[in-house]
């Protein structure tokens, strides 16, 4: 029906009926005061660093999908790399005042596995430094803090819609953000910098999503709550059947968006390590993720930075070689699950 909709519209891209609809739609559902689409999280995560015009340098992760790290290469940033909180895989809010300085302009953290950040903490700083806070939230579609939409924290977050996520549109991304102020700049942004006026005031970029994937995004919200409460399910499952084994440690939290079931291996006391159960798993057809495997710090373009040295990061480089990411999809069945963890 919405794509019959498109056919007869003649209008298949830039802003069209099923584009803006997803747009309000998603702004109100994620109950945030600002919120506009891109065709992907990457490029939405770029114009929103862009559209802060931000210089110098910002702490962020070094335990998330390079995606995070690209963006401040394409928009000229160095990052500054904090330690993760053993707990939380998120970054270590107890760190990041010792990485602050004359040049630091903001700090870019990842709501990992969809667990929250220490949003209030990560404010409180901001406030005292005066910088700028985005988080990556890629993972957090629907996820809600102190009965707040996750969303709605810091200056701006980044969802990423990609075919991966609970919510999606095939291909695509948001910015939520609470200030007005940058909805007419990003709007120029995404479209090769061309004002309502059609004249080109900034240097933009095609970031549009288009009808087709807004379509699909909007058929696809309605699966959503479903999609999540078959998760939850699948959770429970998973932890009742594995609680007792020795050696792994759950990461996914009942306030995560339920987008990955994570769990950690310790070695010792598991008897193996995650890398021998990662292969032993795929001999039996069941295939897990090294999630977030190698480190962002380890890239090469990253080795000399001081805050990149092991040393700086030692549960990040302990963390990324325990990890692992069960199947985890609302289709999957309790023997299917089973099969998996006994």
């Amino acid at each position: 029906m919405r794509l019959n909709e498109i056919w007869r519209s003649n209008y298949i891209t830039n802003m069209g009926r099923q584009h803006d609809e997803l747009e309000k739609t998603l702004k109100t559902y994620l109950n945030v005061n600002n919120l506009l689409l891109f065709n992907n999280g990457t490029t939405a995560l770029i114009l929103g660093l862009k559209a802060l015009d931000l210089k110098g340098e910002v702490i962020t992760t070094p335990f998330t999908f390079p995606a995070t790290l690209e963006a401040l290469d394409w928009c000229g940033l160095k990052p500054v790399f904090c330690d993760i909180d053993k707990n939380t895989l998120n970054i270590d809010i107890k760190k990041i005042e010792k990485k602050i300085n004359k040049n630091t302009t903001a700090i870019l953290a990842v709501h990992v596995f969809g667990n929250p950040c220490e949003v209030y903490e990560i404010d409180e700083i901001a406030k005292k430094y005066n910088l700028k806070v985005i988080y990556d939230g890629a993972h957090i579609f629907g996820s809600t803090f102190d009965k707040r939409s996750l969303g709605s924290f810091g200056d701006m977050t980044m969802f990423s819609f990609h075919a991966t996520k609970i919510f999606h549109t095939v291909e695509g991304g948001a910015l939520a953000f609470k200030d007005d102020v940058y909805a007419k700049k990003l709007k120029m942004l995404r479209n090769f910098g061309i004002s309502d006026s059609g004249e080109i005031l900034l240097s933009g970029i095609n970031a549009k999503l288009n009808e087709i994937q807004a379509a699909i995004g909007l058929e696809v919200l309605k699966m959503f709550d479903l999609e999540k409460n078959k998760r939850l399910i699948i959770k429970k499952i998973y932890e009742d059947n594995l609680k007792d084994i020795d050696g792994i440690k759950f990461y996914t939290d009942k306030s995560s968006s339920q987008q990955y079931f994570v769990v950690g291996i310790d070695e010792k006391d598991f008897g193996i390590s995650r890398d021998f159960l990662y292969e032993k798993l795929k001999k039996y057809n069941i295939y897990t993720k090294k999630y977030f495997s190698p480190l962002c710090s380890t890239f090469n373009w990253y080795s000399d930075l001081e805050t990149a040295k092991k040393e700086n990061l030692l549960v990040a480089n302990k963390v990324v070689n325990e990890v692992i990411a069960l199947p985890f999809y609302g289709d999957l069945n309790e023997d299917e699950i089973k099969r998996s963890v006994i």
